[in-house]
């Protein structure tokens, strides 16, 4: 299938499908909708005190044995629309690359931290940056799928540095009916800390549960890793996921304390 075919639709399960024990209470006022499709999760390992100080204040990297983990993740954003929806048509759809921590706050708040995130659309991407200040930037991207394989691209175009590239390809493999806990601890966040106008916030979500694959990394050419100021991934990564994907809803954002 070409990238400008339509790609399969992820599970359009309801708001109350049942999630796991440690997602937060429903999110009943929406600021956001979305839906993430065609999700390839790699992880590699971190110790915790090299990605601490990248961390916004009032949190620290959580950690699973004591390791915490860097996270590339590219799937297509499908849908994007304020409060309930609906999407907004084509700004609302794009591909979407990001290198993510794994970080919880004072009041034990699990989330990720994004130290990069791609997009194929340059209007969200100023919109983010400055609402929320995320590191939002505009790429030219690609995602395209052969049966079971993905293969995903992305080549940065501004704010830089101009030219940091992605490509990967996975080969999925057989559903999950019972993550690990290292893979539910990969997936299972249900926010995101992010330092914005002077304040750490804490921006919720909630989804389904997600539908997990395992998957076999084909290939990889990635300098987005290293261009978020992380050091290079040393050796393949020790997790690779597919999934089809979930529909999200984000709640307003909430201050976290940065002492006790």
């Amino acid at each position: 299938m070409a990238a400008t075919d339509p790609l399969p639709q992820a599970p359009d399960l309801a708001p109350t499908e049942p999630v796991t024990a440690t997602a937060p209470r429903p999110v009943r006022r929406p600021i956001l909708v979305q839906r993430w499709h065609d999700l390839a999760f790699l992880h590699w390992p971190v110790e915790p005190e090299v990605v601490a100080p990248l961390l916004p204040a009032g949190t620290r990297p959580d950690t699973v044995d004591g390791v915490s983990y860097v996270g590339l993740i590219g799937f297509r954003m499908v849908g994007v629309g304020p409060l309930t929806g609906p999407g907004i048509p084509y700004l609302g759809t794009f591909c979407e690359t990001n290198v993510r921590l794994y970080s919880v706050d004072i009041a034990g708040r699990r989330g990720v931290v994004f130290r990069s995130l791609d997009a194929a659309r340059l209007l969200p991407v100023l919109v983010a940056q400055a609402s929320l200040r995320l590191p939002y930037l505009w790429s030219w991207m690609r995602l395209d799928r052969d049966g079971d394989r993905f293969v995903y691209r992305c080549r940065r175009r501004w704010p830089g540095p101009r030219g940091a590239h992605n490509r990967m390809a996975v080969q999925v493999g057989s559903a999950i009916d019972e993550p690990t806990p290292l893979e539910h601890f990969l997936t299972a966040r249900w926010g995101l800390h992010v330092r914005a106008h002077g304040r750490t916030l804490y921006l919720p979500n909630v989804h389904p549960r997600w539908p997990l694959h395992r998957a076999d990394l084909l290939d990889l050419d990635d300098g987005l890793v290293t261009a978020a100021g992380l050091p290079a991934p040393d050796g393949p990564p020790v997790s690779v996921l597919y999934s089809p994907g979930v529909p999200v809803r984000f709640g307003p954002p909430v201050a976290v304390a940065t002492r006790r």
